[in-house]
């Protein structure tokens, strides 16, 4: 999948992290956002470096890779922030 996809991904999948791990972030939800477009694209990243396979196209697998590094990224930007 394309980097567009992946941030198209990354701006669903940062508002899912924020829904599934409420709290108050340090800078907003913009700051989540932008969280869940990296997260995605480092989710689709390491997916591919275990051997899940080549993340292409929308389907479920690829959407849950994406909020999964949204909210790894998400925790660990709250655990250094706080």
């Amino acid at each position: 999948m394309g980097w567009l996809a992946w941030i198209l991904f990354g701006l669903i999948a940062g508002i899912i992290a924020k829904f599934i791990m409420p709290g108050r972030d340090p800078g907003g939800i913009f700051v989540t956002i932008i969280i869940g477009i990296v997260g995605a694209m480092l989710g689709g990243w390491l997916a591919t470096q275990f051997g899940l396979g080549a993340i292409t196209g929308f389907d479920i697998r690829s959407f849950l890779i994406a909020v999964a590094g949204s909210l790894i990224l998400l925790f660990i930007y709250r655990r250094i922030r706080s």
